[in-house]
């Protein structure tokens, strides 16, 4: 085997794998036996050529057989109204018993000869192809595809048979390069009925697509043209070349046909498709519940950092929107080695429907133009994670920084001016009330401090609320405008966790399976 067929029969092996279970089970199956048969035909020791006499009942091919062996070992005229087995001879010191067993032919002989241009030929006679027995034909079907040569033994009077021709000739078109035909009888017909048959089967085969095979006439009875074809078989035997060629031709044909199967082009996932599919996803798995959860939280959460310390403790009565969702980032930190989960809702009946129409469009792209076996394999890629994709969406969710613990770094100022507000209104009440009961306990006299032409204990309890008051409002309004803008936030990162999860999950299968079909479609034409 050359190192180019070598090369076209890793091909087809190539294009078997990645074809099956999508192209059909039996092109494929023939595939897989053309590649077992090339791999035992070329183990074999020896550069043996097998060829096979095939023909007709009175075609003369046993008649024809002896005269290209020179032996008599087929039984010809009235002692064989059929050849019921098929038979072999071959040339040199042994015969090759291990190849003859992988034909399966039961009937050997050998010739022996130390120096002959048939050394190395396995020469078979087949039983009739058109014999009334059953086992006859399918001992012929057998061989057939085994033998690495064939000639065909017609006769003047059936040559046009449609049983040799639909059956054989026309389907084995492919190996036309190592078929040879011979019209046996020659000697039955005149010179120029002679020449009318040969180019009228010229036309034939010709039709038929076997316009490489090689057409001879030949009387095997009064031994014209028996040298040329034992010529013909000489070089088949020097070249070397039938084997190679037999299997090059079986790739040839397995290849094309799965290369039918496949089709010619590989379709193009359009990317536009990701986008409907993922904002379905977000959908489905509760984003919009989660953005508002965010938005929710941190007002409430802004507020209780920035807000008038004596009122604000009312709204920590208020239940956490993220922690009631299990968004909450400090719990998980509590318990690394739990499953996240979230508490959002399952999808409902109309998120499912976008999310399945999501998927279809997605398939229906992706497999356009693709026989049936693969875009049923490209609907599998992509629905083959579906039972466990929601829950792998509240994972991921549950699992994603949302980012909480930045951008409330104000927070703390804030609330460090609010205690500092927070203690001037407690020094200025407490001192105002000194200032109110310091006569009735004795401390009369006592000298009033002034700000700004202001009691200084009222400037501390007044100003201490007004500003507390004043700056409590303001950090409302800029935890309103934060949370605005960490929805927003939230809602970005979350769509970019729901679209790692559908390349995973949805857009990576489906284009590992067109990726599956372009190395396919690469490998048939490298086998080719």
């Amino acid at each position: 085997m050359t190192r180019t067929l070598a090369q076209r029969v890793r091909a087809l092996d190539e294009a078997v794998e990645l074809s099956r279970d999508r192209s059909s089970a039996e092109v494929v199956a023939d595939a897989t036996a053309v590649l077992k048969r090339a791999g035992e035909r070329g183990a074999f020791a020896g550069d043996h050529t097998v060829v096979a006499l095939a023909g007709a009942t009175g075609s003369g091919k046993s008649t024809s057989f002896n005269a290209i062996s020179g032996t008599q070992f087929a039984a010809t005229g009235v002692r064989r109204p059929t050849t019921s087995t098929a038979m072999a001879v071959a040339w040199g010191t042994e015969l090759p018993g291990e190849l003859l067993d992988w034909l399966d032919v039961p009937r050997r002989h050998l010739v022996p000869a130390r120096r002959s241009a048939f050394a190395n030929l396995v020469l078979l006679d087949l039983p009739d192809h058109d014999s009334t027995e059953a086992a006859h034909r399918m001992t012929v079907d057998r061989l057939v595809p085994l033998v690495d040569m064939l000639i065909w033994v017609v006769d003047p009077q059936k040559y046009a048979d449609a049983a040799l021709h639909e059956r054989y000739l026309r389907p084995l078109a492919p190996y036309a390069e190592v078929m040879l035909v011979v019209l046996n009888q020659s000697d039955r017909l005149r010179s120029d009925e002679l020449a009318e048959a040969m180019a009228d089967l010229r036309r034939l085969l010709d039709a038929e697509g076997l316009q490489q095979a090689r057409l001879m006439s030949m009387s095997a009875l009064q031994g014209d043209g028996v040298a040329e074809l034992r010529r013909l078989l000489a070089e088949a035997v020097s070249d070397k070349a039938a084997v190679s060629a037999r299997i090059a031709a079986d790739v040839t044909v397995a290849a094309g046909r799965l290369g039918d199967e496949l089709g010619a082009t590989t379709p193009v996932l359009d990317r536009r498709r990701r986008e409907p599919l993922v904002q379905a996803l977000a959908e489905a798995s509760g984003v919009v519940l989660a953005v508002d959860g965010v938005r929710d939280a941190w007002k409430l959460r802004g507020g209780l950092a920035t807000g008038w310390p004596f009122v604000n403790w009312v709204a920590r009565f208020k239940p956490d929107p993220l922690r009631a969702l299990r968004l909450d980032q400090s719990n998980r930190r509590l318990a690394p080695t739990a499953i996240s989960r979230t508490s959002l809702p399952t999808a409902g009946p109309v998120q499912r429907a976008r999310l399945d129409r999501g998927l279809r469009e997605l398939v229906d792209a992706a497999s356009t133009g693709l026989p049936r076996g693969w875009a049923a394999a490209v609907n599998r890629a992509a629905r083959g994670h579906e039972a466990l994709l929601m829950d792998r969406l509240d994972t991921t969710i549950a699992g994603t920084d949302l980012e909480l613990d930045r951008g409330t770094g104000w927070w703390s100022v804030v609330r460090a001016l609010q205690w500092v507000l927070m203690a001037a209104v407690v020094a200025g009440g407490l001192w105002t009330l000194f200032m109110m009961f310091a006569p009735a306990l004795g401390l009369g006299g006592l000298p009033t401090v002034y700000w700004w032409n202001w009691p200084a204990q009222f400037v501390l309890l007044a100003g201490g609320v007004v500003g507390g008051l004043v700056l409590a409002g303001l950090s409302s309004l800029g935890v309103t405008i934060g949370a605005r803008g960490k929805a927003r936030r939230v809602e970005r990162i979350l769509h970019q966790a729901v679209g790692r999860v559908t390349d995973a999950e949805l857009i990576a299968p489906v284009e590992e399976e067109l990726d599956r079909h372009r190395r396919a479609v690469a490998a048939v034409a490298n086998a080719r």
